[in-house]
């Protein structure tokens, strides 16, 4: 694409991407020369907080049953099933839903992160909310040396454009995979990297799975627990299988804006957004939460506190974290992660839902309608393509600035052009939203020997998120995290201490 072209495209850029800090929110556009600069939220009370700085703390102003830190699936989650205690949710962006956010274009929706459900857990919990779940019915295509191959692991193994010694490298790989017995071999397979199953295999099939794992959990193949990969090889290729995946335009962006839906009519005034945590103190009978909103600092009294953050934060704002625990919380590593949502006012593509593209500065993408798309008289003005992409840890600082958010779009659209004939359109509007540290790295010994340290409740304070659970980030977990401390909360405040947090032996995948 010349310069020429691209500066005619409109560029949006949002999201959060300091150390567990709300950003900018901003929008510039393209003539460059007419952009107006990036307009973003003071980081200074949170680089303060990163940086171990004491703030004042004034005598609590409030008392509640239960204060949630952190307004992500997890923490919402925790919210709708404590209804009937005195909660206080507070969320320190300006809006719910964490990495699970829906945006719209013009009344169309798109997802920000978090894409779809695929475990019972996460379905069934969207129905008990009111939402009914629509199925993808699509097993991910391969874009790859400009041919699409629909059902990559599936029939399509034999029709990937590589030389016949890579395809039989594919199907060697896949058929090694599937014979083994992951039950019987799951902690080692936890606690191996998956390069130590693709050793002698064609770099081809290394990079597939760099792009596949750096998108679903966090990590590239020789930092991803290997059973990670073989149960998700094992779960596309299975003769019997079927996709049991679900999702909604705005993927589950849907789920959060639903549940905020659900709780605001009768808790609005308890739940608070641009409230930035700084410290959590626990008292003999209380907790104390001190957080910053607007310039007001302000301190509530609770008599539990539930921290449905990041382990990176929790343990920079919680005082007298036990030492292992602390030390485990140490050890979870975060990507950067930006999710460019291309806008087109005409159909370029829809011929498959979730679709990967190894090789390419962005890892998938993900038609945003696809759920809706055959629906009775649908009649989409916009095709919105959702490509996601995960970066390395080092690369973070792009997300930073204006220059470098905006040539990583670029490179995005630049690279998506270039896959097939038809979607060498260029679109009316590139959204980027940018996250620093959304994803925990799904690392070998990750899941069997530091979540299983992270769960454990601090007497009054209770530890959910994602990353408490294992062992990839995902919807999923958020709501098992928020189910468990509701229960631990429930037995704290009728007098008795908290279900023992036991390890998770089983992977449900």
């Amino acid at each position: 694409m010349s310069p020429n072209r691209r500066d005619f495209i409109r560029f949006v850029v949002a999201g959060a991407v300091a150390s567990g800090c709300p950003m900018e929110a901003a929008l510039f556009a393209v003539p460059a020369a007419a952009a107006p600069a990036i307009e973003g939220e003071e980081n200074k009370i949170c680089h303060q907080v990163r940086d171990g700085k004491v703030f004042s703390r004034p005598a609590a102003s409030a008392n509640q049953d239960v204060v949630i830190v952190g307004g992500g699936i997890s923490g919402l989650t925790a919210a709708y099933l404590l209804q009937k205690r005195a909660f206080l949710l507070l969320e320190k962006e300006p809006h719910f839903g964490g990495n699970a956010y829906l945006m719209e274009y013009q009344g169309q929706a798109y997802a920000t992160g978090s894409a779809f459900a695929d475990n019972e857990v996460a379905v069934a919990f969207a129905k008990e909310i009111g939402l009914e779940p629509l199925p993808v019915n699509n097993f991910d295509p391969t874009i790859v040396n400009g041919e699409f191959v629909a059902d990559t692991w599936g029939d399509g193994i034999d029709k990937l454009p590589y030389p016949p010694t890579v395809r039989e490298a594919f199907k060697k790989f896949r058929k090694e995979l599937l014979a083994v017995d992951f039950k019987k071999r799951e902690q080692e397979l936890f606690n191996i990297p998956f390069t130590d199953l693709l050793k002698d295999y064609p770099p081809e099939i290394k990079l597939w799975w760099d792009g596949f794992g750096a998108s679903s959990w966090g990590a590239r193949s020789e930092d991803t627990a290997a059973a990670l990969a073989v149960s998700q090889l094992q779960w596309m290729a299975a003769p019997d299988r079927k996709d049991d995946r679900y999702t909604w335009p705005g993927g589950l962006g849907a789920l959060s804006k639903h549940l905020v839906d659900v709780l605001q009519p009768k808790h609005a005034e308890r739940m608070q957004t641009g409230a930035t945590i700084v410290a959590v103190t626990p008292e003999k009978n209380a907790v104390n939460v001190t957080y910053m909103q607007a310039t007001e600092l302000k301190t509530v009294s609770a008599k539990a506190v539930i921290m449905a953050t990041p382990k990176f934060i929790t343990r920079r704002v919680v005082e007298g974290i036990p030492e292992k625990q602390d030390e485990a919380m140490q050890q979870m590593r975060y990507i950067p992660y930006a999710l460019v949502n291309l806008i087109f006012d005409k159909e370029v593509y829809r011929k498959g839902y979730d679709n990967w593209c190894p090789g390419n500065s962005f890892t998938d993408f993900i038609v945003a309608d696809w759920v809706i798309r055959n629906q009775p008289g649908y009649h989409p003005k916009y095709n919105i393509l959702s490509c996601y992409t995960p970066l390395p840890e080092e690369e973070r600082r792009l997300l930073l600035t204006e220059p470098s958010a905006r040539k990583l779009a670029g490179d995005v659209l630049k690279d998506f052009q270039k896959l097939l004939p038809a979607t060498n359109v260029d679109p009316i509007e590139v959204h980027l939203y940018r996250r620093g540290h959304p994803m925990y790295m799904a690392t070998p010994g990750l899941y069997t020997k530091v979540q299983p340290l992270l769960r454990a409740p601090l007497d009054r304070v209770f530890f959910a998120n994602t990353d408490s659970e294992g062992p990839i980030s995902s919807t999923t977990q958020a709501i098992t995290g928020g189910r468990r401390v509701a229960q631990e909360v429930e037995h704290r405040l009728a007098g008795r201490h908290a279900p023992e947090v036991r390890d998770r032996p089983v992977f449900a995948g």
